[in-house]
Order: structure tokens, then sequence, then C-alpha cells
């Protein structure tokens, strides 16, 4: 399984901006699809954004798209988030995880290495 590293989050008041980064340990990360999910206190782990092997599709949760940018640099091993116009809401344990999927699959299922995750507090 491939090692991966979130780092980035933090606490930031409403309205504020964070960019996740998440690193692999392996060169193969250039095969994997990757994701973003979230998990906030007492709910479910829920699909953020996710983007294929080589950058060039991506998928976002509806509600998220607009705010949320998720993007790749296969030459660092290394998938983002940037996160603008955060909100209280928004408040979660941030993970990404790697999927051997050919397209985004929104499904935790479909995704086989996890990171640790990265808190976000967003403060009212």
């Amino acid at each position: 399984q491939v090692q991966l590293v979130e780092s980035g989050g933090g606490l930031v008041q409403a309205g504020g901006s964070l960019r996740l980064s998440c690193v692999a340990s392996e060169r193969t990360f250039d095969t994997y699809s990757m994701g973003w999910f979230r998990q906030a206190p007492g709910k479910e782990r829920e699909f953020v954004a996710g983007v294929i092997w080589s950058g060039g599709g991506t998928n976002y949760t509806q509600s998220l798209k607009g705010r949320f940018t998720i993007s790749r640099d296969n030459a660092e091993n290394t998938v983002y988030l940037q996160m603008k116009s955060l909100q209280p809401d928004d408040t979660a344990v941030y993970f990404c995880a790697a999927s051997r999927l050919l397209y985004v699959s929104q499904s935790a299922s479909s995704y086989h290495s996890w990171g640790q995750g990265t808190q976000v507090t967003v403060s009212s």
C-alpha cells in the first residue's frame, strides 16, 4: 500500500482559506486516482473531491463545488485541496486516499490506501 501523509490543516476564521497537501511515498503515484474525504465529529466520512491519475479529470461533491479545488503534481507525488470561503460546517478531519480505479469514485470503499488525516477547524 502507498503511504500518504497530509498536511496544511489548522485553525482558520470563517471566510478564510487553506490549502491541504498529501504526499505519497510511491513512484507509482501517477497511476492512482486520488480523493479527499472528510469526517466531522459524530458524522460519517464523506467524499469531498477527487482527481484521476493524469490530473485531467476531477469530481466534486456538489455542495462544495466552486469553493474547493483539487489538483495534483505527479512530479512531486502530491495532491492538493485548495479550500476557500471556509465555514464552520467545513470543520472536520480531512483525509486523502488512493484508488487504482481509472475514474474518480465517491465511495470510500474504492480507495485502498489512506492517510492519517489533518484537522481543519473553522471558527465563526
